[in-house]
């Protein structure tokens, strides 16, 4: 028996209405070409894995990293296992990359339930939430990413689904307006957000575990790597194959096993097959990766800052205008890791260089 994994979208048909598409390794519905197409298709679906669900942990034994929340989850899920009931509403925020979405499955995992998958852009009216929330079985594991975008009208629908597991819908308008209350199966609403503080208060208050996650040290990138190696099969990789791709990895598992996956095709087309430190250099060179990680975007937002604004203090919109790009991808993409390595500085009157920024940039 397999567990069944849903991911749910919403996309607008024909008469403006949005309609659900739910991908599960479970049958739908009883069509016997449905089961026909899926018998001929076993073979095929059998030897594909997703590379990115390939070298996702299962459990919290398997997940590297984050060692305070993993010791929080246990420790809560073992409580709430033992009394029989569902796991309590978790808030995880930070960095995009870090893990917030593989949690959520291994959460789902541990609990022995099903993992639903929708983004707060994604429900943009009651009605999608309500028809997401009453899908649910008892126990099950609702996943919001970017739940900082759901709109206000979506939001007071979820409070009383959050605590009283039930939603008081109202049906037609005005004289003819009725009330209808629908009862929901206990479940556990996992939140996701890179931008904790565009959260509203009520929001933030229903939920019972709430934690930052922090950038992974080297030792955590090189672990999550040689596990990933051994999942996707790679046989020949070097010790400084697998330092070197850690120390551009920004702290992040998801930048580590996309540059792992970029060596490795060099490696197999241009180099010997092994993965070490020469063909990382030499592969993210093509990339544009530079010895700490940083890529083009972050070394024209340097430039920029240094020669255009003589290295500060500006402000953000300022410098998204002359790099024609965008100041919500500046602030949530480029500059955390620029302020963690110490480059960047955040001041009163706007960013600045600092100077090992400059000395970053003259080297």
């Amino acid at each position: 028996m397999f567990r069944r994994l849903a991911s749910i979208a919403h996309c607008p048909d024909d008469a403006g209405m949005a309609r659900e598409r739910i991908v599960s390794g479970e049958s739908q519905g009883g069509e016997k070409h449905a089961a026909s197409a899926a018998s001929a298709a076993s073979a095929a679906s059998a030897a594909f894995v997703p590379s990115g669900l390939a070298v996702r942990p299962k459990t919290l034994q398997d997940y590297v990293g984050q060692s305070a929340l993993v010791e929080r989850l246990s420790i809560a899920m073992e409580a709430v296992k033992a009394r029989g009931e569902s796991m309590e509403h978790v808030l995880l925020h930070g960095p995009p990359g870090l893990g917030k979405t593989t949690l959520a499955h291994v959460i789902a995992n541990e609990m022995g339930s099903t993992a639903w998958v929708t983004s707060g852009p994604a429900l943009n009216k009651a009605a999608d939430l309500v028809g997401t929330l009453t899908k649910l079985g008892e126990g099950d594991v609702l996943f919001i990413d970017e739940i900082h975008r759901l709109p206000p009208a979506v939001e007071e629908y979820i409070y009383p689904a959050m605590e009283d597991f039930k939603v008081d819908f109202t049906v037609d308008s005005g004289m003819h307006a009725k009330v209808i209350t629908l009862t929901l199966k206990p479940f556990t609403l996992i939140g996701a957000t890179t931008r904790a503080g565009m959260l509203t208060q009520p929001l933030r208050a229903r939920f019972g575990i709430t934690h930052h996650l922090e950038y992974y040290p080297k030792a955590d990138l090189v672990e999550i790597l040689k596990r990933a190696v051994v999942r996707m099969g790679i046989s020949k990789v070097a010790v400084s194959g697998f330092d070197a791709i850690a120390e551009r990895s920004r702290g992040t598992p998801r930048v580590s096993l996309r540059l792992l996956r970029r060596v490795r095709d060099f490696a197999e087309v241009r180099g010997t097959g092994a993965i070490d430190a020469p063909a990382v250099t030499a592969a993210l060179k093509l990339e544009g990766v530079d010895d700490l990680g940083l890529d083009e975007i972050d070394r024209k937002y340097l430039r920029v800052l240094s020669e255009v604004y003589e290295g500060g203090p500006a402000g953000l919109e300022a410098i998204a205008a002359t790099m024609g790009g965008d100041a919500g991808t500046l602030e949530d993409i480029v500059e955390p890791y620029l302020l963690q390595i110490g480059f960047l500085s955040r001041t009163p009157r706007g960013r600045k260089l600092t100077t090992a920024g400059e000395a970053h940039l003259k080297g």
